[in-house]
């Protein structure tokens, strides 16, 4: 595991060595939402005990650390962004940097405190905690969710940028790719700023400096699919 200090070159090479030992990225072929065939596949549901989560909050508060971004709380958008949120407030503390959390149910609650956000009160600027952007709904919902309390959404930070092309559906229901991936919509649409601990350039750099053969045997077709699908 990367020492706490290390640059963010450093963490990205051993969150992935770390995510190829927890099972969480795997190699072969995987169709992907918008019916791409992958040769890789990120499944952050599977860092699923307290150790693996205690890493995986380690790695995002260091990259938020190295990062240097500002922010005044943490929010985890339902569902996968309400442990990510816990844990990386968790880290943050120990780490000697104490913030509130905050998440949202969705379905609102119609007895105790009721509504669907949950946690300390949103203010500030928030950072918005999630495993990966696939289209940007839920960070649009999380910031319609954070301005309406008068908060002001103001970054995310994710565990892998695929660094591919969305795409769109026509009025027909046919997909489309589009010239831009998701988290450059988030970035230039939404406005945030969007803070990876890794990206696919990180995973194709690994796999260049890999000297394990059962490794390199899947360079070519993730650069291929680079190559395909990738946006710069």
């Amino acid at each position: 595991m990367a020492e706490q200090g290390a640059s963010p070159t450093d963490l990205a090479q051993a969150f992935i060595r770390f995510s190829l030992e927890s099972g969480v990225l795997r190699f072969g072929e995987f169709k992907t939402k918008a019916g791409r065939l992958s040769p890789y596949f990120f499944n952050a549901g599977l860092f699923d005990d307290g150790a693996k989560l205690g890493r995986l909050a380690s790695f995002y508060a260091q990259h938020l650390v190295a990062s240097k971004l500002e922010f005044d709380m943490v929010f985890g958008p339902a569902y996968k962004g309400i442990p990510l949120a816990a844990v990386v407030a968790t880290e943050l503390a120990r780490m000697g940097r104490n913030v509130p959390f905050a998440y949202n149910r969705k379905e609102a609650k119609d007895h105790g405190e009721g509504g669907t956000l949950v946690g300390a009160p949103l203010r500030g600027r928030v950072l918005i905690v999630d495993d990966v952007i696939s289209a940007g709904t839920a960070v649009r919902e999380s910031v319609r969710l954070i301005e309406a309390a008068g908060a002001h959404a103001h970054a995310v930070v994710i565990a892998l940028d695929r660094e591919e092309m969305a795409t769109e559906l026509d009025d027909q229901g046919a997909t489309h790719d589009m010239p831009h991936s998701a988290v450059q919509y988030v970035k230039e649409t939404l406005g945030l700023q969007v803070c990876a601990v890794t990206q696919l350039a990180d995973l194709l750099s690994f796999l260049q400096q890999s000297a394990d053969p059962t490794l390199i045997q899947h360079l070519a077709r993730v650069q291929a699919y680079r190559n395909r699908y990738g946006v710069s």
